[in-house]
């Protein structure tokens, strides 16, 4: 059996993965954001207060990645962590004024790449497509 790149689930879900952030980046790069702490401030922006392991479970990002971003986007303005009230080793991520301003035109640029990613599906098709990616990242997620 020959492996076909073209014919790979994998490659081809990650070569669009890769187109995805590359458009969202040009997209947002004028708010002063980057993928990653788009990725942040979406969970923060359904969720604020959540914790650096709320984070990382949710997103499914290395411990280490989302300590490196949390340190950009408070040096940045975006966040502040503060200590919670149950647990003192915990400390709470909140969303400042900057980053809750950030929320529709971000978003916005963020629909606007979905839109034109999709827009060559039939309308059935876009309606099926994020559920067959989420069967698909929550296969994934039961195999590790």
């Amino acid at each position: 059996m020959v492996f076909d790149k073209d014919d790979s689930a994998g490659y081809l879900a990650n070569h669009m993965a890769r187109l995805f952030a590359a458009a969202l980046t040009r997209r947002i790069a004028p708010l002063g954001l980057m993928p990653g702490q788009f990725m942040v401030l979406l969970e923060l922006w359904r969720e604020d207060g959540l914790t650096q392991r709320d984070l990382v479970e949710r997103l499914d990002v290395e411990q280490a990645t989302m300590a490196n971003t949390l340190n950009r986007m408070e040096r940045d303005g975006l966040i502040m962590r503060e200590p919670d009230a149950a647990d003192r080793r915990a400390r709470r991520v909140r969303l400042t004024a900057r980053a809750r301003a950030l929320e529709a035109p971000a978003t916005e640029a963020a629909t606007e790449v979905n839109a034109r990613a999709l827009a060559r599906l039939s309308p059935g098709d876009r309606a099926r497509f994020p559920e067959m990616l989420q069967a698909v990242i929550a296969a994934l997620r039961a195999d590790r």
